[in-house]
């Protein structure tokens, strides 16, 4: 195991030591709020919802500075992962403001992995039908308006300080009736289904925040109820084994909904059908009602044939990696057919011509996201065993990489042996670090792990984030330029964050 002292080698070009100013800058805040924020290039796609990149910090300094003090508000609430199990506070919120959620359809969605990839793709699809969207995601990669999202593109940093004014006296009004104040995640939550209802939106597509029963998202009354694949995460709060945790997110399943339903272990896929059974829902279940026919790599994604509740759509072009996506994009399809009626109250299947041209337009960014070639530098959010087997899976896949080195930063609550185990045989070396949240794991705990999974001799230790990334960039190179070297950072969605911030800068 080895640490570059300061004094060996060639200095930080400028570039990495101007952005690692910007991300000091950047960061000083509470992580939970608002880790890193940064401009992007826009990505668009002919066809279905434009797809607006990450936003930039805003250029006017007014609105700029009425965002950061949002933010250090914000900050001063529980962060995301300290809870009290209820939506006692968030329904009071709901109430004072007069039931905003009431006012439109929702899609709901839990799950372990893969939720914010299947949301983006309904709303895509949703779009592309001339609905307007509302989405609500979570965590952000770079900037906190990224979770509320209206017709495929995150809220203007204007409407997302205004939306707070605006139902900051309920807020206040709650906070002094209730034991707890709310939390940052409930206080979002309460903004997202205010500004849908401002809108207004057709449909609101809602990813949850942790868990279901108790999560502050499941105050509607979805009428299409979404689970991704289940696997162990936030084992403390949730259980410890998939049953336990489909026990919590069964909870958005609401009487009369359509359930639909990623492939699950066998325990999980149980008490999903048995809550559907008691609310009288109905299921359809990846597999058998609906699923991945055929699929293939294609340049920059893959070209899938996908059976939906009302049929077969060939030929669909999907610009993301990896067979978890086509997947995904199988629960997407079948979530927007169940919301149209289809297989249920009408027959036939939904246009393809705006299938094709919906899911050709998705982004996913920070989902084995492309942010440089020469070596090539790839960014996934993979922060569980789960995720990080399916993107090792599709890395293997998609790229032809003749060395890999991955830069992982991970938190420390999460399982990371696991998820170095599921990297060990597509890395040839690690590069470990830490991001900039107080959540990060310490670089010689991470180290000491790696080790233990990888051996000395292929563990590098950095400390700084832009000195991780241009170890590894360093190392990939040293296959030479046309010899296939690459770079994934992973391990955490502030990591991913960081690092694009640092090597995109503000677009």
């Amino acid at each position: 195991m080895s640490e570059r002292p300061e004094s060996a080698g060639p200095d930080p070009d400028d570039t990495f030591e101007e952005f690692a100013e910007l991300v000091e800058e950047e960061t000083r805040r509470d992580p939970d709020l608002a880790v890193i924020e940064a401009g992007s290039r826009t990505l668009r796609t002919q066809g279905g919802l434009p797809q607006a990149d990450v936003p930039a910090r805003p250029e006017d300094p007014e609105v700029d500075k009425a965002l950061r003090e949002v933010e250090a508000e914000l900050a001063t609430r529980w962060g995301e992962t300290k809870l009290e199990p209820s939506v006692s506070r968030i329904s009071a919120l709901m109430d004072v403001l007069g039931e905003p959620q009431r006012t439109y359809p929702s899609i709901h969605i839990t799950g372990t992995n893969g939720k914010t990839s299947t949301a983006r793709m309904i709303e895509a699809l949703l779009g592309a039908f001339d609905l307007r969207t509302g989405r609500y995601t979570s965590p952000h990669v770079q900037s906190i308006t990224e979770r509320i999202s209206l017709d495929g593109a995150p809220i203007p940093a204007e409407r997302f300080v205004e939306t707070y004014q605006d139902i900051k006296p309920y807020i206040e009004m709650v906070d002094s009736r209730q034991e707890y104040r709310l939390s940052f995640f409930e206080v979002l939550t309460g903004m997202a289904y205010a500004a849908f209802a401002d809108a207004p939106v057709d449909v609101a597509v809602v990813e949850v925040g942790m868990g279901g029963s108790w999560d502050a998202t499941n105050v509607i009354d979805g009428s299409v109820a979404v689970v991704t694949p289940i696997d162990l995460d936030h084992t403390d709060r949730l259980g410890n084994t998939p049953g336990e945790i489909a026990g919590e997110k069964a909870g958005i399943v609401k009487p009369d909904a359509t359930v639909i339903m990623a492939q699950q272990p066998v325990d999980a896929a149980q008490v999903l059908l048995k809550k559907a059974v008691e609310v009288d829902a109905t299921v359809a279940r990846e597999g058998l009602e609906f699923g991945v026919v055929a699929r293939q790599v294609a340049v920059g994604g893959q070209l899938v044939t996908l059976r939906g509740l009302g049929g077969e759509y060939p030929e669909v072009y999907l610009p993301l990696h990896g067979a978890h996506q086509a997947h995904n994009a199988a629960v997407a399809l079948a979530a927007v057919e169940a919301f149209f009626g289809v297989g249920a109250e009408r027959d036939g299947q939904l246009d393809i011509d705006a299938v094709r041209k919906a899911f050709a337009a998705v982004a996913s960014p920070g989902r084995l996201e492309v942010v440089r070639r020469s070596p090539t530098v790839v960014l996934d959010a993979a922060h569980n065993p789960a995720g990080a087997r399916a993107a090792a899976e599709a890395l293997g896949e998609a790229f032809q990489f003749s060395r890999l080195i991955g830069v992982v930063g991970a938190s420390g609550d999460k399982n990371v042996r696991g998820l170095l185990e599921a990297f060990e045989p597509v890395f040839a070396e690690i590069v470990v670090t830490r991001n900039s949240s107080h959540r990060a794991m310490d670089v010689d705990e991470l180290a000491a792990v790696a080790v233990e999974v990888f051996g000395e001799d292929r563990v590098q230790v950095e400390p700084r984030l832009p000195d991780a990334l241009e170890a590894a960039i360093t190392l990939a190179e040293e296959e030479g330029e046309f010899a296939g070297g690459g770079v994934l950072v992973t391990g955490s969605v502030i990591t991913v964050g960081e690092a694009r911030l640092l090597l995109l800068g503000r677009g």
